[in-house]
């Protein structure tokens, strides 16, 4: 079946997860995109973020990010490098790199070099901070991003210290939102003919992500409504919440609307444990003005939590049209009946160790879906093939090897 993206070529010169990942999306529906790596300058996650459970394994952090590529070995340094790589971005429609400010200007990779190379070319750009002000050219990486766009103050309770939430969220994020753009842009260009300069950075993602939360801020003064950024599960609503259960699960509840649930999850309550909960009505304004009265309600409801089965809970809820689910960990994420019916989870098969199970696209076209049809490169592993397909003959390709613009280097 034909990819949404068949017939799109992205020259990929990212590292780590936030670039990488935004070009596997690509990758997923049907777009060629080539792993630029420097002979003696592998891309990190090849080696330093590992955890296959024996020596040898599958490198889930690579493989992942680098899903459905190809990957050549090219000197950009080297003069000849550049060459090679400007023969390659005469037809390419993507161009999406990573570097610390005025790296890919010094390379001769910039935007208005290969621009003016090829006009109609897509160029993204993924950064630390942004491409603008007076840290432009710091490197960040995931949990400074979370850090300084406010996430680690607005998570956990307020009696702990600032928290991370899991890793890789602000480089998700900024993927996800990268692909957005380049997207957008290759749409434009398919009614105007024009390519452009598209640029995201993991600092902004993060503010993208809490868009209502700042914006809340802005308008209001304060935290998407609460006085101070981080409340105390005891200060916050009984039906906005979450329990412990009897068999040591969690539970929680998702009822933003008060007026519509209190009365029937009341009723609930009282009919499951004989308790008859109070007040009758309750509102924002209510719990504003009885903090005091609320810590109770909350107190009361962990007391009677503690008497069921998260299972119990949720079924006594369920029969209600009461909104709730349970606090699930990763073992039993991938065994959700929901994810599978939705192929969330694929599997696709590995030269080196077979049937391999991983996290599909994140969207689903009906007509064009997205798939996992190659596992990550090997370093290098298509550089000849790549160089050939762009009119490089073999007496060319021994020579660029020769003169170690391309291939890994011994010490790579």
């Amino acid at each position: 079946m034909a990819g949404a993206l068949d017939g799109i070529r992205v020259l990929d010169v990212t590292i780590w997860q936030q670039g990488p990942m935004t070009t596997a999306l690509l990758a997923d529906f049907g777009a060629d995109v080539i792993k630029v790596e420097g002979p003696d300058t592998p891309d990190p996650g090849r080696s330093l973020v590992r955890y296959e459970p024996r020596p040898g394994g599958p490198n889930a952090y690579f493989e992942t990010h680098n899903r459905n590529k190809r990957g050549i070995v090219l000197d950009l340094r080297a003069e000849k490098g550049r060459e090679v790589f400007y023969r390659l971005v005469e037809r390419a429609d993507v161009v999406v790199q990573n570097f610390r400010r005025g790296v890919a200007r010094r390379l001769g990779i910039d935007y208005e070099t290969l621009s003016s190379i090829n006009p109609r070319l897509v160029y993204a750009s993924a950064s630390g901070f942004g491409l603008e002000g007076p840290d432009a050219h710091r490197p960040a990486l995931d949990p400074l991003a979370q850090a300084r766009g406010g996430v680690m103050s607005v998570t956990g309770e307020p009696e702990g210290p600032p928290t991370r939430t899991f890793n890789g969220f602000a480089d998700q994020i900024g993927a996800f939102l990268l692909a957005y753009g380049i997207m957008v842009a290759l749409f434009h260009r398919e009614r105007t003919g024009e390519g452009q300069m598209v640029d995201g950075s993991l600092f902004q993602a993060t503010i993208a992500a809490q868009a209502f939360n700042i914006t809340s801020f802005l308008m209001t003064g304060t935290y998407a409504g609460q006085p101070i950024p981080r409340i105390s599960r005891r200060l916050t609503s009984p039906l906005w919440n979450h329990y412990k259960a009897k068999d040591g699960r969690w539970i929680m509840l998702g009822m933003a609307q008060l007026g519509r649930y209190w009365p029937t999850f009341r009723q609930v309550m009282h009919e499951a444990t004989g308790v008859l909960l109070e007040p009758e009505h309750i509102s924002i304004d209510w719990m504003r003005t009885h903090p005091g009265d609320l810590m109770q309600l909350i107190a009361k409801l962990d007391e009677l939590f503690a008497t069921k089965d998260a299972r119990e809970w949720l079924e006594l809820f369920r029969s209600r049209d009461l909104l709730c689910e349970q606090v699930q960990d990763y073992s039993q994420v991938v065994q959700d009946p929901q994810v599978l019916a939705n192929r969330m989870i694929v599997e696709y098969q590995h030269p080196a160790h077979g049937s391999l199970k991983m996290v599909a696209t994140g969207v689903n076209l009906h007509r064009t879906p997205g798939s996992i049809r190659r596992p990550a490169p090997q370093f290098g592993e298509h550089t000849e093939e790549v160089l050939l397909e762009h009119g490089f003959t073999w007496e060319e390709i021994e020579e660029l090897r020769r003169q170690g613009v391309i291939g890994p280097r011994p010490n790579a």
